[in-house]
């Protein structure tokens, strides 16, 4: 058990440098949720686990691609990253998707599987969540015409990311009229990153109006704004299940795929069946 290892993943975080796990040294620690002790775990990241992370999203990718192909687009993905601290021994420590989506191999991945995020590096490295999840929603509405998947590590995050878009849908339309960021995004890395996609288009804000003014209850809310998605991606098992509903809502009639199966300490599985239900 986790127990078991726990003294000597200590001296790893505390900065001992010998093989005591591993033959390669531990230069990253994955922080778990803590569901299962009520409180985070260590758990070492390497190299090895890095590749068999990105060995899952490219298997489970090619089978996905079969039933739903993409081409060259982009994905809208509302994933963030937390900063990571350093350990009493020097280390990297963050979640385990901040370890990932940090890491130098991921995004090369995400290009080479056709499902690079639509948002720049400085919205999903943002230090605060709710101006990264509107610039998210700004950068999708851009970019609506190449969209071709929209993801989240959790399903509950997609439900979130369009439950807010039904709040501010009307400042993201002031904000691509004019060609203006509004004032509530603060940071200045997101504002300068930002600035470099948003030029005045009253065109697509109009466009955007009309379609949403033309939804009832919201519903088909994904594909009325992202004509070209083929599918929605992440974990929708478990206690993710409570969001489902919601979320095809929004989808209306695109298909809903779940993600793999894995947590802090390692993966599970791979998804190699997406038109078996979500449940």
């Amino acid at each position: 058990t986790h127990q078991d290892l726990d003294p000597y993943i200590q001296r790893i975080v505390d900065g001992a440098s010998s093989p005591i796990l591993t033959g390669k040294p531990i230069t990253t620690i994955s922080l778990s949720s803590g569901t299962t002790q009520g409180r985070p775990k260590f758990v070492p990241f390497n190299d090895e686990l890095m590749e068999t992370t990105l060995q899952i999203f490219r298997t489970s990718y090619a089978f996905r691609n079969r039933e739903f192909p993409v081409k060259n687009g982009k994905a809208l993905q509302f994933i963030y990253s937390s900063k990571q601290s350093r350990t009493k021994g020097g280390l990297f420590a963050g979640t385990a998707t901040t370890n990932v989506f940090r890491n130098s191999q991921f995004k090369k991945a995400m290009k080479a599987m056709q499902s690079q995020c639509c948002s720049p590096d400085e919205v999903i490295f943002g230090p605060d969540f709710r101006q990264s999840l509107y610039c998210h929603l700004l950068c999708g509405l851009i970019f609506r015409e190449e969209i071709q998947l929209v993801s989240s590590t959790f399903a509950h995050s997609i439900v979130h990311a369009f439950r807010t878009l039904e709040q501010v849908w009307e400042e993201l339309c002031v904000d691509i009229r004019e060609g203006i960021l509004t004032s509530r995004i603060t940071f200045p890395s997101v504002r300068s990153a930002m600035a470099k996609l948003l030029k005045p288009n009253p065109e697509l804000a109009d466009l955007i109006r009309r379609k949403i003014s033309g939804l009832s209850n919201w519903y088909g809310l994904i594909p009325e704004l992202f004509p070209n998605v083929k599918y929605i991606y992440g974990i929708m098992t478990g206690s993710m299940e409570h969001y489902l509903k919601k979320l095809r809502h929004y989808a209306g009639d695109v298909p809903l795929i779940s993600a793999d199966y894995g947590s802090s300490e390692g993966w599970i599985g791979a998804n190699i069946n997406p038109n078996v239900p979500t449940e």
